[in-house]
Order: structure tokens, then sequence, then C-alpha cells
């Protein structure tokens, strides 16, 4: 199956074209660097997504801090990785990096903080 889509790793927008008729042997044109074929690959076989979210910070200078994952997870875990984060607080002072939830859905990836949050 030919599918068109806009390749998203970088400013370019490549429109890349990705024939999938064989996953053993996904082909992608129209990509201007290696990013774009590794994506248009990943997107038809197993897409994958970064997720960002809140969590509550207890004794902070604000009451929530941002989050996402280190990297990229299966698009089809999103949901379940979100859950994972009900109900987590963390307790200030909060630095850019730190590691919120380890490990989350034994994926192998981590919720890390975004922002630096101060302690009250």
């Amino acid at each position: 199956m030919m599918r068109e889509m806009i390749c998203i790793c970088c400013p370019m927008g490549c429109r890349l074209t990705v024939d999938d008729s064989d996953v053993n042997n996904v082909k992608v044109s129209g990509n201007t660097c290696p990013r774009g074929e590794k994506y248009g690959k990943e997107e038809v076989v197993c897409p994958k997504r970064m997720v960002t979210s809140v969590v509550r910070v207890k004794g902070g200078d604000v009451a929530m801090v941002s989050v996402k994952t280190k990297e990229a997870i299966e698009k089809s875990r999103i949901f379940d990785a979100l859950d994972a984060l009900k109900g987590v607080e963390v307790k200030a002072p909060v630095k850019i990096g730190d590691v919120i939830v380890k490990d989350v859905l034994g994926s192998g990836v981590d919720f890390i903080a975004t922002k630096n949050v101060a302690a009250r």
C-alpha cells in the first residue's frame, strides 16, 4: 500500500511516499535526510510519539511540574502511559531531567521533568 505523509522530524516537512506493501522491506521516498526515511518506516510499522503531561508537586513554589517521556513510546500505549501518571506527586525541589516515573509500562522509557520547581 502506498501512503503519503509529511515528515515531522525537522522543520523541512518533507512530503514522504511510503510503500509498505512488503512490511519487511518498507520503501520511503521524498525525504531529504535519513531521519525522514526512519520516520516513514516507523510510522507504518510501529508509530511512536513523545508524551507530555503534568504531575503534582508537594512543597513547591508552583503546584505542578511539566513532564515528558525521555523517548517516544508506541502510539498505542499513550493513554496507558498517561494513566501511569495519575496520583503521582513529587516533592520539591525538582530539576529539569529528574526522573519522575521510571520505566513507564515496562517500556524502558522514563517520564522526566521539563522544568525546575523550587521548594517553598
